[in-house]
């Protein structure tokens, strides 16, 4: 079992030094990953509903801090070794592929091969609105940018045509530190979202509370892994959710077949952070085979 620490870049960890003793308490204690979220702004009034909130609204208010997803990560990749940088998640369609594909294999190298793309299609039209993007087809927009990406990532120049985005025979350089490039995985708590994880996604994030309410995703996603000819094993599944995260639920996830779970810190304060992931580590953590992160590339 691998653990991450889920939301990383807000409350404690929106500032520099509260980022940095979470992240590197984190690894020392085994943490495999942490993950940023994303929002490039919060419209005052949205009509949007919020789907992880039974009241339809953010918790959080509109102006608490919610750094640049990346800018962290990078930051991280110098106050770390081991432990892996990823979004989780990014509002992939409000991004070019272009630029995106760009930062990303950057992130990599300076990391080491340490990135992982974390995404979603995005739930609040006013943000698309506000950046002047379509929020209709953003789930195609999303699709089409994962392989417009992806073929940025292979070795020599590439070409692209598709409906949202199209370019002549190019060269992109710097390249991700491995061969498939970043691998992306997508979050979601839709039929929509499990069906497109197991066509092309790396692994699957089924944002759900509970190990019993994430189970009908991955049948989905694994019925259609079948239908596509793909091996759902192929897929790493990542758990979790909100709230303090039980060695019950923990055991939960890993029996659905979780190779992921998420610690969501609870406190503003990062000293406090750190306490609870040293408890978490002691009566949840040791109840497991933790898998570490592989040493970095190059190092």
């Amino acid at each position: 079992m691998k653990f991450g620490i889920g939301l990383a870049t807000i409350a404690s960890g929106s500032t520099p030094d509260g980022l940095a003793l979470v992240a590197e308490t984190a690894e020392e204690l085994g943490f495999e990953s942490i993950w940023s979220i994303e929002h490039v702004c919060m419209p005052v009034s949205y009509g949007s509903p919020y789907p992880y909130n039974p009241t339809g609204k953010v918790e959080a208010p509109l102006d608490a801090p919610i750094p640049d997803p990346l800018i962290p990560l990078a930051y991280l990749a110098a106050r770390t070794e081991r432990l892996r940088l990823a979004t989780g998640v990014m509002v992939l369609p409000q991004r070019h592929p272009l630029q995106l594909a760009k930062t990303l294999a950057t992130l990599d190298r300076f990391s080491r091969g340490r990135a992982i793309l974390g995404i979603g299609i995005g739930w609040m039209r006013e943000e698309f609105d506000a950046l002047g993007l379509p929020f209709e087809r953003r789930g195609a927009r999303t699709t089409e940018t994962v392989r417009a990406m992806r073929s940025l990532w292979k070795e020599g120049p590439s070409e692209f045509a598709g409906e949202f985005y199209r370019w002549s025979k190019l060269e992109q350089s710097p390249k991700p530190v491995r061969p498939g490039g970043v691998p992306i995985h997508l979050g979601g708590h839709t039929e929509l979202a499990a069906r497109r994880a197991a066509r092309w996604g790396d692994g699957f994030m089924p944002q759900l509370d509970g190990p019993e309410e994430m189970k009908p995703l991955l049948e989905i996603m694994r019925a259609e892994c079948e239908r596509v000819g793909r091996s759902a094993a192929e897929l790493e599944i990542t758990a979790g959710s909100s709230h303090s995260l039980s060695l019950a639920e923990a055991k939960g996830y890993e029996a659905a077949g979780a190779s992921r779970v998420f610690f969501v810190p609870s406190s503003r304060r990062a000293e406090k952070v750190a306490e609870a992931l040293r408890r978490f580590a002691d009566e949840v953590m040791t109840e497991f085979e933790v898998e570490e992160p592989a040493a970095p590339a190059g190092s």
